[in-house]
């Protein structure tokens, strides 16, 4: 990308010697020097954008000096000083669910700008593009030697469409590679490799520039390599192509919360449960929008890993980021990950001298503060279905007990504790539940592992997986520990418990070998399955037959644990109804006694090979231990080897033909990879933003509907929308793949939207699914209501509580929101990067003022809404709307329009950002840069 320096700016650029290296970088103390601004006290994470503002400053086309100022501005002001500015990230990083529908939608906009008279060429991504394929392996296979083999050859088998296309685009499109399946996880695959925390890059005069590592990423949990100081943050796929492209991100100068780490962990506590009451503090403090970053002595005993964890959780706990700032931990990581000793040495001096670097004098102002204690910190899991709902472990039982009387209260259970599993010999008596009041279902299973009893609380998954800890050699060593020590003492996992072990890179499996730990973990059915997300994306795969039977037919409580990162209703698998995060090494000790209603804090495990009774602090192992062996095992070469053919793959990534061309042909019978109709018909200039009239009533939906919520990841059914679409295309049922593989046909999609199981529509009385009332006024899917509202021409809104569009990045649930006619989403708030994705794709986010929410109003979905004032609305403007209720009365309210930048505005008058983005390449005017 060429950078045209202004005058002021160019007073800012300096040369850095290292060692041999030269290089310039973007001086922020001779900015001050230069008049622009006292920028001393400001955070390091807001210190990486004012480079970049220095970097690329033009004389005012997208960065002015104006911009520049009012960081310097930020810290007098009390850490407040919301200016629109204009961000370029050095790089975007996807992974394949939401990386298909980018590089779909790149192909598309390349058939796009051939339509309108330009070049395809010019549809290439600016900035380097890394896409690392995780989220396609599904646990078919596991609990034996041979999974690993067989969920990767069913996974190309299910994926291969994808793949071809994937590899087209690797050969199509310049600055874009793709690491192949079977590698790793793509947040975990940058913390440890593609990451470099400062970076180098020649510019348009071919002198070598420093600047900061920066990324934007189609996945929440980019955040995770701010464990790194590499300010990254997730964003929705439009989004994300647009920066591919070199449209700056519109973002206003955020606000910085600062979180003070003091102490340290104590003996028996891991750096998972410190990340869940970070999370549980950060929810409680509101901290969405935001960037928080971590300072304080504490992070002197804080190793980059637990950091790493920590961050990437921010999505969890609704910041844009978690940063931490570089320090000697952030050297000693770079060094034994195998990053080259040149870079680590750049890395110290660039930010030293620079102000980036954490020392003792390290006192930056923060527009809030809160402070935590590490020594506070206790064993807990997070459950049974948002990452907030903190549980010290020793309330773990209790609280769960709770919740299934929440779900019981008044239901006769009598009758469900009678179902048996059809088979001989009759069925074993019940088991005692603790704290069981009557409220408890109970189901039996006779399989041939043995006769027992399944009821509300029997953990039928334990899964290590996801970036979020196996990143973290800590909690692997400690997993792979405790499971040794069970196997000695002669336990084992229940049967019906679903084990799993799916590392974030080859590494974790080089040390875990290398410590002799995979054995023991292989022993008690903690077998390699695969490297990718599985269960944490909801690609759990089936649990067995008889077990699936025995749940769905006595109405079980099932109960997953998990080492992820994300427990949102309908996401794991949809057998199971509560969900834990947990560390690695709990998720093993919950596997053996298989049931959330034991206190496994104080009730034995189970029986040792001797008869005795085995308790949680008997395989529990010391700090000292797990450190020891990290030490010896997780080594500089191993990461240099593993990383060394990152994007060659294996023999299947390699056998891959596709053809060489720069446009893609479609191919017409595909299931999986479609033209979207987003460009089709599509004119050289933009619209007007026109007032919405007389819209019906989608959905009305309650507080906290997720991205899993809007546009799911996991499994569908036969008669689902898209079921029946596949069905009509005879495509088999153990074919259907998930939501997720299935992101670049967007017929799937949109069947897809609004589509999770445990959705709840308040229009209909207690209907969980994707249901709504259709212009007939009966219960229809949501998918056939909207294609008949759209017959007739009529605009459609959806009505949500607060935090809509929490959780995951994926563009889809915006996508499929634009693509079903609804025109604006109404709610009491909205999380970042749904709303940001709901303006990319041309939907108008808008919010309830003055106390007014769906609930005040008395809203039932029967009305019709009308929105005024649009034609010259300006950003986070009051307007009017009435709402016609179904008794013909008028309520009128004023709502806050969300589109919160003057970009956002041309983005809704051209229908989207990567309208806006291709009518842009498409003129022969430069590309418009504000």
């Amino acid at each position: 990308m060429t950078v045209v320096v202004g005058t002021d700016t160019a007073k800012t650029r300096r040369t850095l010697s290292v060692g041999a290296q030269s290089v310039s970088y973007y001086s922020i103390a001779a900015a001050t020097e230069a008049g622009l601004g006292d920028f001393s006290k400001l955070p390091a994470a807001l210190k990486v954008v004012l480079e970049n503002m220095l970097r690329f400053e033009d004389g005012g086309r997208s960065v002015s000096l104006d911009d520049i100022k009012a960081f310097g501005e930020w810290a007098s002001k009390g850490g407040k000083n919301p200016r629109e500015i204009a961000y370029r990230p050095a790089r975007v990083l996807m992974q394949d669910f939401t990386g298909v529908p980018a590089v779909v939608d790149l192909a598309a906009m390349r058939d796009g700008i051939v339509a309108l008279g330009g070049d395809a060429q010019k549809i290439n991504p600016l900035n380097p593009v890394d896409l690392v394929i995780d989220h396609s392996v599904m646990i078919d296979e596991f609990g034996n030697p041979r999974a690993f083999q067989m969920n990767v050859d069913r996974e190309y088998e299910r994926n291969m469409e994808r793949y071809q296309f994937l590899k087209w685009g690797q050969t199509a499109f310049d600055n874009f590679r793709v690491v192949p399946p079977g590698t790793g996880i793509c947040h975990q695959v940058n913390l440890e490799y593609l990451a470099q925390t400062v970076w180098t890059d020649k510019d348009h005069n071919g002198d070598m520039v420093a600047y900061p590592d920066t990324l934007v990423g189609t996945d929440s949990h980019t955040t995770m390599v701010n464990g790194a100081a590499v300010l990254g943050w997730g964003v929705g796929g439009i989004e994300a192509e647009a920066a591919m492209l070199g449209q700056p991100i519109s973002m206003l100068i955020p606000e910085v919360v600062g979180f003070e780490l003091t102490g340290r962990m104590m003996e028996g506590t891991t750096g998972t449960d410190l990340v869940l009451k970070v999370v549980e503090l950060l929810r409680e403090k509101g901290v969405v929008s935001k960037f928080v970053e971590f300072y304080g002595e504490g992070l002197d005993h804080l190793p980059l890993a637990d950091r790493a964890t920590i961050a990437n959780m921010a999505p969890e706990y609704g910041a844009t980021c978690g940063f931490f700032p570089i320090d000697d931990e952030t050297l000693r990581y770079l060094r034994n990950t195998g990053r080259e000793e040149d870079r680590v040495q750049l890395v110290e001096s660039y930010a030293k001298e620079n102000g980036f670097w954490r020392g003792a004098d390290y006192a930056p102002v923060y527009t809030d503060t809160l402070s935590l204690d590490m020594g506070t910190i206790v064993p807990a899991i997070s459950g049974p279905k948002r990452p907030q709902d903190y549980i010290t472990l020793t309330e773990a039982a209790s609280a769960f007990g709770k919740y299934v009387k929440g779900i019981r209260e008044g239901e006769d259970v009598s009758k469900k504790a009678e179902v048996r599993w059809e088979g001989e010999g009759g069925a074993p008596e019940p088991v005692e539940i603790p704290g069981d009041e009557g409220h408890h279902a109970r189901g039996y299973v006779m399989a041939d592992g043995g006769d027992y009893q399944l009821h509300d609380g029997s953990i039928v998954i334990a899964s290590i997986t996801s970036c979020t800890n196996t990143s973290n050699p800590y909690v692997m060593i400690g997993a792979g520990l405790v499971a040794r020590k069970a196997r000695e003492l002669g336990l084992n996992r229940k049967p019906w418990v679903k084990t799993s072990l799916a590392p974030g890179s080859q590494v974790v499996s080089a040390y875990l070998e290398a410590a002799d730990l995979q054995e023991d973990l292989d022993a008690i059915g903690f077998n390699l399955v695969g490297y990718g997300c599985t269960t944490c994306i909801g690609n759990s795969g089936p649990l067995a037959p008889e077990i699936s039977k025995a749940i769905n037919d006595a109405d079980l409580i099932g109960t997953s644990i998990l080492s992820g990162n994300r427990n949102f209703e309908g996401r794991i698998s949809p057998d199971v109804r509560a969900n834990y995060l947990a560390s690695p090494p709990l998720v093993v000790a919950y596997a053996l006694v298989g049931d959330m209603n034991v206190d496994i804090t104080t009730a034995s495990l189970g029986k040792g090979k001797d008869g005795q009774d085995v308790y949680l602090k008997d395989i529990w192992p010391t700090s000292k231990e797990i450190a020891d062996l990290v030490e010896k095992t997780v080594t500089r070469e191993s990461f240099q080897e593993k990383y060394a053919d990152v994007f060659k793959g294996d023999d299947k990534w390699q056998g891959v033909e596709v053809p060489q061309q720069e446009t893609y042909d479609w191919p017409a019978t595909s299931t999986y990879v479609q033209n979207p109709p987003y460009f089709q018909g599509m004119g050289p200039n933009a619209g007007e933003i026109h007032d919405i009239k007389g819209a019906r009533v989608l959905a009305v939906l309650g507080d906290m509907i997720t991205t899993d919520h809007i546009s799911p990841a996991g499994s569908f059914k036969e008669s689902s929308p898209a079921g029946q679409y596949l069905i009509e295309r005879q495509v088999p049922v153990r074919e259907f793949n998930s939501y997720g593989s299935r992101r670049g046909n967007h017929e799937i999609m949109m069947r897809g939207t609004f589509a999770n199981i445990r959705i709840k529509n308040e229009m209909l009385d207690g209907v969980e699914g994707g249901y709504t009332k259709g212009p007939d006024g009966e219960q229809t899917s949501i998918y056939d209501a909207a294609m008949a509202w759209q017959e007739k021409g009529v605009p459609l809104v959806v009505f949500g509580g607060e935090q809509y569009g929490a959780g995951s990045s994926r563009d889809w649930a915006a996508k499929g929101t634009a693509l079903l006619g609804v025109k604006a989403v109404i709610a009491e708030s909205f999380e970042r990067i749904h709303r940001s994705n709901l303006v990319g794709m041309g939907v108008i986010p808008f919010e309830f003022t003055g106390g007014d929410s769906r609930d005040s109003l008395g809203l039932t979905g029967e009305e019709e809404v009308t929105i005024e004032g649009l034609g010259d609305v300006k950003p986070l403007q009051d307007v009017p709307a009435s709402i016609k209720m179904a008794d013909g009365t008028v309520k009128n309210v004023t709502l806050k329009c969300r589109i919160d930048t003057e970009v956002e505005i041309d983005y809704i008058k051209n229908g989207g950002v990567l309208h806006y983005v291709l009518r842009n390449l498409a003129s022969t005017a430069p590309i418009a840069a504000e």
